[in-house]
């Protein structure tokens, strides 16, 4: 009988290829792309194959929690398939080591280590997501908002210490430069066309990025009376929407993260202190008290 520590490893990770099998049978359900649909059943037939695997060993049979298989459902539905996938896989990452353990004992061990750590990752990367497609836009429109509106925000806020007025001018600017930005990606696509992007939706996603970053940092104006308070949360928000999007992006492109989330930082945030020193030397020098 196998060490009860370790049998408990097993029993865990028999969980999770039954629950694996089912959110892929699910996705393979609702794919309409036959060639994802093919995939997706690929890998939920491995995934099958592996509990029967482990199902052996532990001689107990395991239900699918079904709200881990609707949450990543909804992950994949709004937040694009590769990204719901690449974060249920990476759960595969700290099972190397339990692997190695079973070697010796059970050789199919390593053909189920192998299709997992191997196979089942270029599988996803097969995969055609058009959310995925779309993410440069997003990168556009996100972006350029936290780094125009930090920006401009911090500069009128010092200049002007009424918080309202603040938030009032930046809705303006931002609804107006969502415009433009929607205008420009549009232009820019068909200019430069990329294989399954729709000119039209890469401009939507632009402009709907670009609303809703400005949204989130003009909204702290409308809370607070004064605008250091406003200010404080308008980076808070900044710093949480910029962390959110860089682990996005890091899970679905395979990206570092901690790289790209400095550089965003570093840009956005360095854009804000130069404004807010011309904010300063604008109050003082012109004697604005508004």
């Amino acid at each position: 009988m196998r060490p009860r520590p370790q049998m408990n490893k097993a029993l865990r990770q028999q969980q999770n290829e039954i629950d694996d099998y089912l959110i892929y049978t699910a996705l393979s359900r609702i794919e309409k792309d036959q060639k994802n649909k093919k995939i997706l059943k690929d890998i939920a037939a491995e995934e099958k194959r592996h509990y029967e695997f482990w199902k052996k060993i532990t001689r107990k049979e395991r239900k699918a929690r079904r709200w881990i298989v609707v949450l990543y459902a909804l992950m994949a539905r709004y937040l694009g398939t590769s990204f719901a996938l690449k974060l249920l896989e990476r759960r595969e990452e700290g099972a190397e080591e339990f692997y190695r353990e079973l070697f010796d004992i059970y050789p199919e061990a390593k053909t189920i280590y192998e299709q997992e750590s191997h196979h089942e990752k270029l599988l996803i990367d097969m995969l055609s997501d058009r959310k995925l497609l779309y993410a440069g836009a997003i990168v556009l429109g996100m972006n350029d908002a936290l780094v125009e509106l930090t920006g401009t925000l911090s500069g009128i806020a010092l200049a002007f210490d009424k918080s309202a007025l603040v938030g009032i001018t930046g809705l303006i600017m931002g609804i107006a430069a969502s415009l433009s930005m929607a205008g420009s990606a549009y232009l820019e696509s068909k200019e430069s066309p990329a294989e399954g992007i729709d000119p039209a939706v890469y401009a939507l996603y632009t402009g709907i990025a670009y609303i809703f970053t400005t949204i989130l940092l003009v909204g702290p104006f409308f809370l607070f009376e004064t605008t250091l308070p406003a200010l404080l949360l308008m980076f808070a928000a900044a710093v949480a929407a910029i962390v959110l999007y860089n682990f996005y992006i890091s899970v679905a492109r395979d990206q570092p993260f901690w790289k790209r989330l400095k550089e965003m930082s570093l840009i956005t945030f360095g854009v804000a202190l130069v404004s807010f020193g011309i904010g300063y030397t604008v109050r003082t020098w012109f004697g604005i008290d508004i």
